[in-house]
């Protein structure tokens, strides 16, 4: 559930760092440098990139679409090809066997195994098809504010090193009490601090 829909979850990110100057000839370029590339036709096992909110096939960004007045809204798409851990332990164990009859050998040396494991698990990779996760941001550029549609800390982990390496800026997760420092604001720090936990029984 992202950006558009009735519901959902999202957590909010202070954006660090001034934006250069020219942001938006700025955006487009480095907007355009990670657009996701596809690697549905490649035996590539992962890609990370930008999509449109609207269309995770849309990477081109026809009118800059991600443009929308003082706000950044773009979707991190990754599509990563994933093999089964069963199934690999099935394959495995499959050549394995069919190895040692080959070979008239009662058992195979760690290196042949380690090799087998390898080879088995680039075929795997080969013939599975990557699956897809979209997952929606809004970068309030005013406030220097990013909300991000996603709980799950694998991504939040994907969003932060992506966004570093695509804008040179670091994101810092808002909990409640640094959110609140930074809605506050430097008046009334010396009352946030002095805040106590209450017991309400």
């Amino acid at each position: 559930m992202g950006l558009l829909s009735r519901s959902t979850n999202f957590v909010r990110y202070a954006v660090e760092g001034g934006l250069p100057e020219k942001f938006w000839d700025f955006a487009a370029e480095h907007i355009a440098r990670y657009s996701f590339r596809d690697i549905d036709d490649t035996f590539e096992e992962y890609s990370i990139g930008w999509v449109a909110v609207d269309n995770m096939f849309d990477s081109s960004f026809a009118g800059a679409s991600y443009a929308v007045g003082d706000y950044v809204v773009l979707a991190m798409r990754i599509d990563e090809r994933r093999v089964s851990p069963t199934l690999l332990q099935k394959y495995c164990r499959k050549e394995e066997e069919r190895l040692k009859k080959e070979k008239q050998l009662p058992r195979l040396s760690r290196s042949q195994r380690v090799a087998i494991r390898e080879d088995v698990r680039l075929q795997l990779v080969k013939k599975s098809m990557p699956a897809a996760s979209v997952y929606d941001l809004c970068w309030n550029l005013a406030e220097s504010t990013l909300l991000f549609f996603s709980t799950n800390p694998k991504a939040q982990s994907a969003l932060e090193d992506f966004f570093r390496e695509c804008f040179g800026l670091t994101i810092i997760l808002q909990v409640p009490y640094v959110a609140a420092g930074h809605l506050l604001g430097p008046r009334e720090e010396e009352r946030l601090q002095n805040l106590r936990p209450e017991i309400l029984v």
